[in-house]
């Protein structure tokens, strides 16, 4: 009999993960797009490079500089441009890497995925439907499983791409007046079935309440939970006494601005505080 894919995908990360963020300079058709390519992917490699030097355990790719972004689906130069520079990505370094298609193509990072060899995404709305600067978004994760499921073609060819999913995500606010943050985690865990829950602050760079990744904690304890963004040196060891990993960008830029360079010095100090 044919064994079916498991109800939750292990990102086969060790406790107290640590996912490093590379922030794609603008790619082409993005209003700020350079018209250079080719360095837009010697950026993504240097911080590629710079985060695996320094020790992260995960790497984590998104179309940080296409803003504004289109809602869901994106246009196909943005697939094209992030399948090229992930590939390369992928090539370069032994850890596991990630997509996440912004603002919400789940279709797109899974395609991406499929094709490069990388390990997993983050979707942004997976479930329920948020109220955003790109208008209301709305999850589809029946979508996104079966497409998953269609594929078939993991890191390995056999174990499936893994779905990181943000509840209560950043730049957003609820569309429902009755949402609850542990009803939202609930129901992406066991109906979703995303393999992890995104806990973020209000935005890019803005800390994380140790309140709510708490609530999350204790609302589906059996969910691997992620801190996804506000994370430094100073709450990295609070934080990872309640989730079971970070994804860490801003802080580990240099002058702490998240469209400097990777800097592996800074990557370094924040991994030895997360040590317990």
């Amino acid at each position: 009999m044919v064994q079916g894919v498991p109800r939750h995908i292990s990102l086969g990360l060790p406790e107290r993960a640590i996912i490093g963020m590379v922030h794609l300079q603008p790619l082409p058709g993005s209003p700020r797009f350079a018209g250079d390519l080719d360095a837009v992917e010697a950026a993504a490699l240097a911080d590629a490079r710079a985060l695996a030097a320094g020790g992260v355990h995960a790497i984590m790719v998104e179309n940080f500089g296409d803003a504004p972004f289109h809602a869901t689906t994106v246009e196909p130069v943005t697939i094209a441009a992030m399948s090229r520079i992930i590939h390369r990505i992928v090539e370069e370094v032994d850890s596991p890497v990630g997509v996440n298609v912004l603002r919400n193509d789940a279709a797109a990072a899974l395609s991406i995925a499929a094709a490069t060899g990388a390990s997993f995404i983050r979707i942004n709305v997976h479930i329920g439907s948020m109220m955003t600067d790109q208008g209301l978004i709305e999850g589809d994760a029946a979508a996104t499983l079966r497409l998953r499921e269609s594929l078939r073609c993991g890191v390995d060819g056999e174990t499936p791409i893994a779905i990181l999913a943000d509840v209560g995500v950043k730049h957003a606010f609820p569309a429902d007046p009755d949402w609850m943050l542990e009803r939202e985690a609930m129901d992406c865990w066991h109906r979703g079935l995303a393999d992890a829950l995104i806990v973020s602050g209000t935005g890019t760079g803005n800390p994380t309440s140790e309140v709510d990744v708490a609530r999350v904690r204790a609302a589906v304890p059996e969910a691997t939970v992620i801190v996804g963004s506000g994370v430094d040196n100073d709450c990295i060891g609070t934080l990872l006494g309640i989730a079971d990993g970070a994804i860490v960008g801003t802080s580990l830029k240099s002058d702490g601005t998240v469209l400097n360079p990777v800097d592996v010095e800074l990557v370094q100090q924040l991994m030895k505080a997360s040590e317990p």
